[in-house]
């Protein structure tokens, strides 16, 4: 009997960004559902309790990860979350969530900086799923 694949949320506006996560965590053995904005994911989630979610920053809203990131927390703190961004390469603007202050206001559970090598991401997938 085959195990049961874990299933990832991932969270993007950029088309060609999503596609290529999703295939890349497909080839992992991942369950990947994919959505492209705030309001998708908050309204599969609904339904949904994903095993790990990857999460942009910004979407259609500025702050859109941020929220998104809070409410997957507030629906179930057992959730492990990424945010990605390139929001340092686009504005200068820096932050992590190793501070405690930013942690208090930052829910993700790690941050990585766009662009991302895939074996990067694996890396805190693992760490955070105890793979």
């Amino acid at each position: 009997m085959e195990p049961t694949k874990k299933t990832v949320l991932v969270v993007d506006d950029d088309l060609d960004y999503l596609t290529q996560m999703q295939m890349q965590l497909e080839a992992d053995n991942f369950k990947v559902i994919t959505a492209e904005s705030q309001a998708e994911a908050e309204q599969l989630l609904q339904d949904l309790r994903p095993d790990l979610a990857i999460v942009d920053l910004m979407m259609e809203n500025m702050d859109g990860g941020f929220v998104l990131c809070y409410r997957i927390k507030k629906k179930d703190p057992t959730i492990p979350v990424i945010m990605v961004t390139a929001v340092s390469s686009e504005t200068g603007i820096e932050f992590s969530n190793a501070a405690e202050e930013e942690k208090s206001w930052l829910k993700a559970d790690a941050l990585l900086t766009k662009p991302i090598r895939y074996e990067q991401l694996k890396r805190e997938i693992e760490n955070l799923m105890g793979a």
